[in-house]
C-alpha cells in the first residue's frame, strides 16, 4: 500500500537559538516537506471518494479534507505565537472538492511565518501545552504526516513516502508524546505493538494508536 523513497532534501540541520542560547534540530524542513506531501495527496482526491471512512474513525474523507486545511491553517497561527484555537479545526466554509485550492496560499502563509529560525527555539502555545518550536513543528509533522497515511488508506494512493524523514519523526514523537495519558489534549489513542522490524511508518502510525 505504501512506498519509501530515501530522502533527496537536505537533512535538518542544527542552529544556534537565541532564545536558549543552545544548538536546536531544525525540524522545519521536515514539516515543509510533510505540508506538501499532504497537498498532493488531498489534490488527487476524487469526488466519488468524500464519502469513504477514513482509519481516523471520526472523519470520512470530506470530513478528513477540511481538517487538513484547517490543521495546516492552525500552523501558521501557532508560529506566530498566538492561541491555536483562535483557528478552527475544519474549514467549514469551503464547499466539496476546494480544499487542494486553499492548500496552497494556507502553505505559502506557513512557509513565511516559519521562514524565521528564532522561531525554533521561541515557546508556542499548542492545543497539548507549551513546546518549543521545534518540537511544534515536529509535532505537526507527525500529525500531518498521520492525516496524509489516513487519507491515503482511505482513497488508494500510494504516496512517496520519506523513509529519513519517518525515521527522525519516531525518535521526536516518543520524546514528546508519551504512551501514557492518551486522549484529551492528546487527541491520540492507545500505542498499538507492532513487530520490532516494523517499518518507519508503521512504527510512526502504531505510536499514533493507528493500526498499520
Amino acid at each position: 500500500m505504501t512506498e519509501t523513497k530515501q530522502s533527496t532534501a537536505a537533512q535538518p540541520t542544527t542552529v544556534q537559538s537565541p532564545a536558549v542560547q543552545s544548538p536546536v534540530v531544525d525540524t522545519r524542513p521536515d514539516l515543509a516537506a510533510a505540508i506538501a506531501l499532504a497537498g498532493r495527496t488531498l489534490a488527487a482526491v476524487r469526488p466519488d471518494q468524500y464519502d469513504s471512512p477514513t482509519p481516523c474513525t471520526e472523519f470520512d474523507v470530506r470530513r478528513l479534507s477540511s481538517h487538513l486545511v484547517g490543521v495546516l491553517r492552525r500552523i501558521s497561527v501557532i508560529g506566530r505565537g498566538e492561541d491555536p484555537f483562535s483557528v478552527p479545526s475544519f474549514a467549514d466554509e469551503l464547499a466539496d472538492g476546494e480544499w487542494a485550492a486553499a492548500w496552497g496560499p494556507a502553505a505559502e502563509e506557513a512557509a513565511k511565518v516559519w521562514a524565521d529560525p528564532e522561531v525554533l527555539g521561541r515557546d508556542l502555545r499548542l492545543p497539548m501545552g507549551v513546546k518549543p518550536g521545534a518540537v511544534a513543528a515536529a509535532v505537526y509533522t507527525n500529525e500531518l504526516i498521520l492525516h496524509t497515511w489516513d487519507l491515503a488508506t482511505a482513497t488508494g494512493q500510494r504516496p512517496e513516502w520519506d523513509t529519513a524523514l519517518l525515521e527522525r519523526l519516531v525518535e521526536v514523537v516518543r520524546r514528546a508524546l508519551p504512551a501514557e495519558a492518551r486522549g484529551g489534549r492528546i487527541p491520540y489513542g492507545e500505542v498499538v505493538p507492532v513487530a520490532a522490524d516494523a517499518s518507519a511508518l508503521d512504527r510512526l502510525v502504531a505510536w499514533s494508536g493507528r493500526r498499520p
